[in-house]
């Protein structure tokens, strides 16, 4: 039997990834768990989804590659039957200054945070306008709207992916499908463990801590709901006030 509504989820194996679908399938959504590696970790998210009831398959994919994003979304409408949420999380840091930075590095971080999130979001509106229902969330960051020294490639991608959604949020909007971006501070995941400095930012949080990835899932649970209905082209900051004011 098909699923009701069905989701899928980039770079969910681990972090905020990972608390997207579990927090979706606690909200009855069937999750298209999708990695790059870490099967095993990617096999964990789906056997905790199940164990608990819900619905849930493995679907690796590097979004980075061109094609890959077609691929992804027709095995999600031939396993689920739709697609109503798609949530861009796929990400990956080359960090260093800008006058170090190889093209390599530059290129690298935009092809996966930023060139994937178009190509599946071009993937996906085709079913959601079908359907003439979709919510499409971006995971971008606070770097994207204050920019962060040593991450000129990641601060442009997460920017990018604002202008991105506000762009197409505009162009859907008639069909009954939001897109909208979530933007995270400082979370506690494996990326952000060896940040340099990470004690004089966690100081100048207001909450006076770095956020849990559960706290950026129930966002993204929120912009997928049907009460989130007239919210559409928004970035959402999940950052414990760092960029208030």
């Amino acid at each position: 039997m098909m699923p009701a509504s069905a989701a899928l989820v980039t770079g969910a194996s681990r972090g905020i990834g990972r608390a997207c679908a579990l927090r979706l399938a606690k909200e009855g959504f069937a999750v298209a768990v999708n990695y790059r590696q870490g099967t095993a970790q990617a096999g964990a998210v789906v056997q905790e989804i199940t164990d608990a009831g819900g619905t849930a398959f493995a679907l690796p994919g590097d979004v980075a590659v061109p094609g890959e994003a077609d691929r992804l979304v027709h095995e999600v409408t031939e396993k689920f039957g739709r697609i109503d949420v798609l949530v861009n999380n796929a990400g990956i840091t080359r960090d260093t200054l800008v006058l170090r930075m190889s093209d390599d590095d530059f290129d690298a971080v935009l092809a996966t945070n930023l060139a994937g999130a178009f190509r599946l979001i071009r993937a996906a509106l085709k079913p959601m306008l079908r359907q003439r229902y979709g919510r499409i969330i971006n995971i971008s960051s606070i770097a994207g709207m204050v920019g962060n020294p040593g991450q000129a490639n990641y601060s442009a991608a997460k920017a990018g992916m604002l202008g991105l959604t506000r762009a197409v949020a505009k162009e859907v909007a008639s069909r009954n499908i939001t897109v909208n971006a979530v933007a995270p501070g400082l979370i506690d995941t494996d990326m952000s463990s060896d940040i340099k400095g990470r004690e004089a930012l966690v100081a100048s949080i207001p909450l006076g801590r770095a956020g849990t990835p559960e706290e950026v899932a129930a966002a993204v649970a929120f912009l997928a709901r049907q009460e989130a209905a007239y919210i559409t082209g928004v970035t959402l900051p999940v950052d414990g006030g760092l960029t208030a004011g």
